[in-house]
């Protein structure tokens, strides 16, 4: 099949959703597929393994220096582009509930292309960012929003976790059907033989990663280790980058941390390094889909605390009931590393049990449930069980007309689709 794949940051694999969409297109072309990204330009030199069409970056105002330090982008949307994207693709899967994903629906319809999507963003990703994550009645219109925007209108939908497809139901996401399938890990991530650095040769390794960020908590693994009896023992890695980075330095100094953690970003023989000589791993996030940073942590052999969070999935790949902590508390965080340190054994044994379950979620697996999404799509939409095909909203059918009127001026097409006239 030709897909589509539509993502403003399917040009940046440090993104959690632009990695996830990097990874399932490689996975995919593979096993035959013909990929395109339609996202944000490439920079000049950045190469590509796909077909690539670029959009140009939209400056978002006022907010463009949080979205920046956040990771994301957003892109103009330019309509020969996209449709140039995807005339001729057998189906188009949408990462996230934007402008860019909104049109990219609209001309595939009109094009007579299926459509897939994903949910990968949380309302408290956005609101959490502006100090907002845990008003749970702006979360919820923002929920409902998302509905109404896009997901009403897309029969198949990706849900990472479990937890994800709970909440969608719970919000009253009824017109849809689900596919729960992890993002999945990469073999790449396994346990390597891999020696501490020098500096830490005598220290207890506590790493987390993912982005510097309010939602993640790391402020909480500060807080726990500083309260540790062994706070001298243990050396904290931060692997990732964002806005909260000074911060938590500051915080690591007030609190009293004794050795000065380490806070950079790395790439992944980096990142699978430091997994591989890590003793704990810890993933304090309050909201999280998935977590695959966590489960990347678990294939490479080192034994994790996870947040038990309601709005995080993560704590479902815990390997034993031990390994999970009581959500936002540094004494509870800190008594789990202190009982992994003072008992090396149950280290020992749920590093053992965390190898095993590993397979389970590697990324060849998870591939085949989404082209079997795939497939159910197209069929779907061959029989006139999808949901575009049943229901014409006023709403869409003159966004339709305005996106054509545009194309018949620039030359793109001919004609005004039947349907449209």
């Amino acid at each position: 099949m030709r897909i589509v794949f539509v993502l403003e940051c399917a040009n940046a694999i440090t993104n959690g959703t632009g990695a996830t969409c990097y990874r399932f297109a490689k996975e995919l072309q593979k096993k035959g597929h013909d990929i395109v990204m339609l996202g944000e330009k490439m920079k000049p030199g950045e190469p590509s393994r796909f077909t690539y069409f670029g959009l140009k970056h939209f400056t978002f105002p006022i907010f463009e220096p949080l979205i920046v330090k956040e990771g994301f982008n957003f892109v103009r949307v330019d309509y020969k582009t996209i449709y140039e994207a995807i005339k001729g693709a057998d189906l188009v899967h949408l990462f996230l509930p934007f402008r860019l994903q909104s049109v990219a629906r609209l001309i595939a319809e009109s094009l007579h292309v299926p459509v897939t999507c994903a949910f990968h963003l949380q309302p408290q990703n956005i609101t959490s960012a502006i100090g907002c994550g845990k008003i749970g009645f702006i979360n919820a219109i923002i929920m409902w929003g998302f509905r109404k925007y896009l997901y009403d209108h897309v029969r198949h939908v990706h849900c990472p976790s479990q937890m994800i497809y709970e909440e969608l139901i719970e919000h009253h996401y009824r017109n849809n059907v689900f596919h729960v399938i992890s993002n999945g890990v990469t073999p790449f991530f396994h346990r390597i033989e891999a020696n501490k650095p020098a500096e830490f040769a005598d220290k207890i390794v506590v790493t987390m990663s993912g982005r510097l960020s309010r939602e993640k908590r790391q402020d909480v693994i500060i807080k726990a280790i500083a309260r540790s009896k062994y706070n001298a023992q243990i050396q904290l890695i931060l692997c990732g980058q964002g806005p909260m980075k000074k911060k938590y330095e500051k915080l690591a100094a007030k609190k009293g941390v004794v050795n000065p953690i380490v806070i950079r970003f790395c790439n992944k023989e980096e990142l699978r390094e430091i997994l591989s000589y890590t003793d704990i791993y810890v993933h304090a996030s309050d909201f999280e889909i998935e977590g695959i940073s966590a489960l990347e942590a678990i294939a490479c052999g080192a034994v994790p605390l996870i947040s038990d969070s309601k709005l995080s999935a993560t704590s479902a790949f815990a390997p034993d009931p031990i390994c999970i902590f009581r959500h936002g508390s540094s004494k509870s965080l800190q008594a789990g590393i202190d009982h992994f340190i003072e008992y090396p054994q149950d280290r020992a044994a749920m590093q053992k049990l965390c190898l095993q379950k590993a397979p389970e979620f590697y990324l060849d697996n998870m591939v085949e449930k989404m082209e079997q999404m795939f497939v159910s799509a197209v069929e779907d939409y061959k029989t006139g069980r999808d949901i575009c095909q049943n229901r014409l909203r006023k709403k869409d059918r003159r966004e339709k007309r305005a996106i054509y009127k545009r194309l018949l001026r620039e030359g793109v097409v001919d004609e005004m689709p039947e349907e449209l006239r």
